[in-house]
């Protein structure tokens, strides 16, 4: 699969980065999704210094996504019981 360089733009800083194609979008979603939790934070907190800023935007937004999927987890869980049910029942 053929790979694209980006230069992603991080709290103001740039990273120049290779990713495949296909992951393009995702990985460019990803800096948008860093750079806004980092300014919510510049904000509420009056933090200036970027290693803080970036060390507790990752941390609240691995939580976050650490959430998104223990959700997913019993959605699926659940799924799968009511499925076993059905099945025991015929």
């Amino acid at each position: 699969m053929p790979k694209v360089s980006l230069k992603l733009e991080i709290a103001g800083r740039t990273y120049p980065i290779s990713v495949l194609e296909s992951e393009q979008q995702r990985v460019m979603e990803a800096a948008s999704t860093l750079n806004e939790a980092i300014n919510s934070l510049k904000k509420q907190y009056a933090v200036n210094d970027l290693q803080d800023l970036m060390a507790m935007a990752s941390l609240q937004l691995i939580l976050k996504s650490n959430q998104n999927c223990q959700g997913e987890l019993q959605t699926l869980e659940s799924k799968l019981e009511n499925l076993v049910k059905e099945f025991s029942s015929h």
